[in-house]
């Protein structure tokens, strides 16, 4: 049996492209996979948990997994 865990990160604008318009960046989420796998968790994924009506993501929860 697997026991699941969330960690929420979130996005922001980074910075502005000539043709793209704002860049959104995630910051954290290294630090945060990292600190989980020497935890023993594995990362899995990441599900959106709040995005912008242009379809941007501002938050989103990394998915963490380990057997039990």
């Amino acid at each position: 049996m697997y026991r699941y865990e969330f960690e929420r990160v979130s996005s922001g604008i980074s910075g502005w492209g000539m043709l793209s318009g704002n860049k959104y960046g995630t910051d954290g989420y290294r630090e945060v996979i990292a600190r989980r796998a020497s935890e023993g968790w594995r990362y899995v994924g990441f599900i959106p948990a709040v995005q912008r009506g242009t379809g941007h993501i501002e938050e989103m929860d990394l998915v963490f997994e380990r057997e039990e």
